[in-house]
């Protein structure tokens, strides 16, 4: 059998797998819990898992409250570890238990780090939970200032105290850090200072009993950390099984990364269980490297690197294809629950009512002017405007609508244009074009004007100059405000003309929109009634238009200029733009989530109100022929465009390409960096 590419592993794009267990649990009976926990390590391992996180004390129990001081219990719990320990020597995860363990005189709550038949670490608990239904100090030393120590256990010396990471030598970003329950409810978590000794992966190990609504509060909790300390986070609680004596237990168990929960558990379960996530650790690694707050607060903490001791550990990965447990958004701009999209599209739209809102009273304009062609992009800008005059209190007859037909020009997208206006109530006109698109070409003197189909960059590029020239002398002559229709993705493939085009306008709103997010930001706009039903019928009618610049007559064939088979999916676009702009992934780790994304058009959630009849799939072979193109454009032939953009406000987390903002790039740069990394990263 042929040896896998390694481009199918997760390993070779920065992603660790991990997981969070829930053993079935004992009252006291380490030897049962050790064979638990074994039995999940055998699953974890045959589910290609790099880590496995346990709840706390899984291994001694934790609600047996006295029992924790009886030695009988301290030479049961080190029997339990020398067996999961031996039991992992064939073993891929590293394993991180719970177990009381005795040293120097003292007795403490501890993780144990263990992996391929070695212990590599013990940290303590610091925090002891002393109020309420806990008695933890009656029993148990705080690992408070403990460094640079070791403790033999199961045979073995391993390093011991709380300044403790771990690393793989031979896997890059799957460095992880160990805490304990209530040291994450503190309002100081060790693993805040983990993190920024450089751990990506932080772990609870937590009993952690339920009440009514705690939950709530663990998620938050974990939610909070991984975003504050941008780090991935394992939380694992304990389940059934544990004592009921005065308390329950429910077993939820999460996975976090930079506050987006990725995995979590069916609390209350009584079998055992783990649930799994692909952690991106390259991700985080780069998301420290963007926000420089991370290193401040490093160095305002004394450099936490300098005080942890750093343990190495051969990881051994075989690199691979064991698929992607994690969920990848087709469309990353777009979330894929109703609430959360809902959310995205309110906001969004009405950080445009308000950038436009706010420019026409800074110029004092008395109108707004906008080339309406019946396309997406200015029918969204056109009500964004209405509802900013609705907001404003004033007519919506001071926006002055313009369609201005040129050559290929269709009757269909002209009729929406016109029937939009009305439904708005603005005040609409029509300038043809074409008389002095003829002018111009002929006084070039080009094919086009002697009669010849020659339908070139120049030839469009006419027409595109006179539609922005017209409205920018409309509005000198009527006291208005040109809006801008060109959206983020034409900006990031440079799919405009530049100057006096479409590039150009007195303030682009829809600058920080990408194509795939405008279209739900109009099915918003119908499902919540911001307009009337005419209004929506014609929303509706522009949404079904195929998009084209319509700026070259159709074929023989009757073939309309289509956008999207000149410069690729703006579904597959966005994709990129995505992941380029806002993470600066490789390209073939782009590819690699494309790939899962977009290969099966059956699995995974799609965005509410997305049509059946669009929901594409796409094979490796066209995403990497699509995004060579896209490496194109965008780094090597469009930043001069980007480079002077008009005002537009950022809409998006995804990020936005105005050079006063998110995007800083040469006008003059090369692709070769990027196309040579992905040629050399594709199967």
């Amino acid at each position: 059998m042929a040896k896998p590419h390694p481009f199918h592993s997760i390993h070779t794009h920065g992603f660790v797998r991990v997981g969070a267990c829930t053993p079935r649990a004992s009252v006291g009976d380490c030897a049962a819990n050790a064979d638990a926990t074994i039995a999940l390590a055998k699953d974890g391992h045959a589910q290609g898992a790099d880590l496995l996180v346990f709840p706390e004390l899984n291994i001694t129990s934790y609600a047996i409250d006295d029992l924790h001081l009886q030695t009988a219990q301290h030479r049961a719990t080190e029997a339990a570890i020398a067996a999961v320990v031996a039991a992992s020597a064939k073993l891929r995860p590293v394993l991180i238990v719970g177990a009381a363990l005795p040293r120097n005189g003292r007795l403490y709550n501890c993780a144990v780090i263990i992996a391929r038949g070695r212990i590599l670490g013990v940290v303590p608990k610091i925090f002891l939970p002393n109020y309420r239904e806990y008695y933890e100090k009656r029993w148990f030393a705080s690992g408070v200032g403990l460094t640079d120590c070791e403790i033999t256990l199961a045979g073995q010396t391993a390093p011991f105290g709380t300044d403790l990471i771990f690393a793989a030598s031979d896997l890059p970003h799957f460095i992880f850090h160990a805490e304990t329950c209530e040291d994450f409810w503190a309002p100081t978590p060790p693993s805040t200072m983990g993190a920024l000794a450089g751990a990506l992966i932080c772990c609870n190990l937590s009993a952690s009993n339920i009440v009514v609504g705690k939950a709530r509060e663990r998620a938050m909790l974990c939610a909070a950390q991984s975003a504050r300390a941008m780090c991935a986070y394992v939380f694992s609680a304990a389940g059934p099984g544990e004592s009921t004596t005065d308390l329950a237990w429910d077993g939820q168990a999460m996975i976090h990364e930079l506050g987006d929960l990725l995995a979590e558990s069916n609390r209350f379960n009584r079998a055992s269980e783990i649930i799994f996530a692909d952690v991106d650790a390259e991700r985080i690694a780069q998301e420290r490297m963007r926000v420089g707050t991370f290193n401040d607060a490093a160095r305002l903490a004394g450099n936490p690197e300098l005080a942890f001791r750093r343990i190495a550990f051969d990881h051994k990965p075989d690199f691979k294809d064991t698929g992607l447990r994690r969920e990848t958004r087709r469309f990353p701009f777009v979330p894929n629950t109703p609430e959360k999209l809902d959310q995205d599209c309110y906001e969004a739209f009405n950080i445009q009512v308000e950038g436009i809102s706010k420019r026409f009273e800074a110029a004092r304009a008395e109108r707004l002017v906008i080339g309406v062609s019946g396309g997406l992009d200015s029918t969204h800008a056109l009500i964004v405007a209405a509802k900013a005059m609705d907001r404003l209190g004033l007519p919506r007859s001071r926006i002055l609508g313009f369609t201005m037909p040129g050559f290929a020009t269709s009757e269909h997208t002209k009729d929406n244009a016109w029937a939009l206006m009305r439904a708005l109530g603005i005040d609409g006109d029509e300038i043809d074009i074409r008389p002095a698109a003829r002018q111009m070409l002929g006084d070039m003197g080009h094919p086009f004007a002697q009669g010849e189909p020659a339908y070139d960059v120049t030839f469009e590029n006419v027409q595109a100059g006179l539609r922005t020239d017209y409205l920018f002398r409309l509005a000198n002559q009527r006291g208005g405000l040109v809006v801008g229709t060109g959206d983020l993705s034409e900006l990031a493939l440079g799919w405009c003309t530049y100057g006096v085009g479409d590039q150009m306008s007195h303030y682009a709103v829809n600058a920080g929109v990408p194509k795939t997010l405008i279209q739900f930001l109009i099915r918003w706009c119908i499902r919540t009634d911001q307009y009337d039903r005419d209004t929506d019928a014609i929303l509706e009618a522009i949404l079904a238009t195929e998009i084209s610049p319509e700026l070259v007559p159709a074929g023989a064939d009757g073939a309309i200029q289509s956008t999207e088979a000149r410069i690729g999916p703006y579904a597959l676009n966005d994709f990129f733009l995505h992941y380029v702009v806002r993470h600066g992934m490789a390209p073939s780790k782009i590819a690699f989530l494309a790939l899962h994304a977009w290969r099966d058009a059956s699995a995974g959630r799609w965005p509410r109100d997305f049509p059946v009849a669009g929901r594409a799939e796409y094979d490796l072979a066209t995403i990497a022929g699509w995004l060579e193109k896209f490496l194109v454009r965008f780094f090597a032939t469009s930043q001069f465009k980007r480079s002077a953009i008009p005002n537009g406000p950022k809409v998006s987390s995804g990020g936005a390409l105005s050079p006063r903002g998110d995007w800083r790039a040469p006008s003059d740069g090369t692709a070769r960096v990027w196309l040579e990394e992905l040629a050399r990263g594709l199967p």
